[in-house]
């Protein structure tokens, strides 16, 4: 990997290849807490967080889940809970694995800013270099002809860009997201008829009209697989191939993969609900297209492979004394790339939340919002969740991570805001610090 010096003469050629590095400025940026004295989780408040989980399990509400707490690099609270499976004859463990859904995306966005940390992708390159089917995408905009709802095709205003599927403002959505007439075109594209790799899933997602104009607005979708695809032309390489060779296998994260190998690794999945009909259609799903390798929701992983992860973010994009991002690469991703500054707008689908912006990949807050009292939290902390109820955040003030790994669609929006909370609650509440020496 780079050293400090080749990371500093990156940041000049990021600058030239991607003008988004050279104007993004330093607020937002996470780096590790600096202070040898910061506050450490009480045991008594972290009691509340099992006592939460033990609850939720024994009432049906959830089958299981994996809770860890990390600090100074080390677990300061790992709890398991329930089980794998509703049947319940297999106990969580650490080592169970998850699907990840849409907490798959920072890991893709990751790899794809090592890419332009290399010089072999720059943010402001127009899509179709990559894929040429999109030079000739069009918007769809809502009107009326004769009376009756219709879909008016329009052109693009700019290419889509790198940086637009990045940040999600592509103008690319999802089936369930957006205007009538746009879901129902996503929809009559059967986008997961028969066998289809990332190759076959971007030309579909290409005849499809933007949702809006490049750049307008954030809109989440399918952005991150076509980053997949993108990933896969530039490295010459299926994008697990290049995951595992890059990331996964040098953060030591085994357990992370887009299909389970053994029978071994099978026994080790988590499962909803039957009733959780979302995620059980989602997995069945996932299952009849193994050779589909979504970039935007398609890893399985364990709580302990993500920490590594987290934790490679938290420490500014290296880990173990081997650097993944170039300083300026991990700036940008980890800077509110569509504040008031960038003309991007927000709409009643805009996940990242209340106080937060959004990065390359990652939700960073930016200000306390405007709930009273604000939700729990710091500004600079890096998010992201997912449909399937996982959840990890990186504080760098509290030099912590945290991670839920659990499989829920129709407890999720309900369990994590809690979970977060407690999980503040324990830190807020100490009138401790932690004895770490200076560095």
């Amino acid at each position: 990997m780079p050293s400090d010096l080749v990371s500093i003469s990156r940041r000049c050629v990021l600058q030239g290849i991607g003008a988004a590095l050279a104007t993004c400025p330093l607020i937002g940026r996470a780096t590790a807490a600096p202070s040898a004295l910061v506050p450490v989780p009480r045991p008594d408040k972290l009691a509340h967080l099992t006592a939460f989980f033990d609850h939720e399990v024994a009432a049906g509400k959830l089958p299981g889940a994996v809770v860890l707490i990390q600090q100074h690099g080390k677990p300061v609270y790992q709890r398991c809970f329930g089980w794998r499976t509703a049947a319940r004859r297999h106990p969580m463990t650490p080592d169970t694995i998850f699907a990840l859904h849409s907490m798959t995306k920072p890991i893709t966005s990751v790899a794809a800013m090592m890419l332009v940390d290399e010089g072999r992708l720059a943010l402001h390159d127009p899509l179709a270099k990559y894929i040429p089917a999109f030079a000739r995408v069009k918007v769809g905009i809502e009107t009326t002809r004769h009376g009756k709802p219709a879909l008016k095709l329009v052109t693009t205003h700019r290419p889509v860009t790198i940086e637009d599927l990045l940040r999600h403002t592509s103008g690319i959505t999802y089936e369930y997201i957006g205007g009538e007439l746009i879901m129902a075109a996503y929809e009559q594209a059967h986008l997961f008829a028969g066998r289809f790799d990332n190759a076959i899933f971007a030309d579909r997602i290409a005849r499809l009209p933007l949702a809006r104009q490049p750049g307008t607005l954030w809109r989440y979708g399918h952005s991150t697989d076509v980053l997949g695809r993108v990933i896969e032309i530039v490295s010459g390489e299926p994008l697990y191939d290049f995951l595992k060779q890059r990331l996964l296998d040098p953060l030591g994260m085994t357990s992370t993969g887009f299909v389970l190998r053994t029978e071994a690794e099978r026994m080790r999945l988590a499962e909803p609900f039957p009733a959780d009909k979302v995620l059980v259609d989602s997995e069945r799903q996932r299952r009849a297209h193994p050779e589909w390798q979504s970039g935007g929701g398609g890893l399985l992983s364990t709580a302990t492979d993500y920490a590594r992860f987290a934790q490679m973010l938290l420490e500014g994009g290296a880990l173990d004394g081997r650097r993944y991002l170039s300083p300026a690469a991990y700036r940008a991703m980890t800077t509110d790339q569509i504040g008031p500054a960038s003309g991007v707008e927000r709409d009643y689908f805009y996940f990242p939340g209340d106080g937060f912006g959004y990065g390359y990949g990652l939700a960073v807050r930016v200000e306390p919002g405007e709930a009273s009292p604000p939700a729990p939290g710091s500004i600079g902390e890096l998010k992201w969740d997912s449909g399937s109820g996982t959840y990890f955040g990186v504080d760098p003030s509290l030099d912590m991570i945290y991670i839920l790994m659990q499989q829920t669609e129709t407890e999720r929006g309900r369990v994590v805001p809690a979970f977060k909370t407690l999980v503040y609650d324990a830190f807020a509440a100490s009138d401790r610090t932690s004895e770490r020496p200076p560095e």
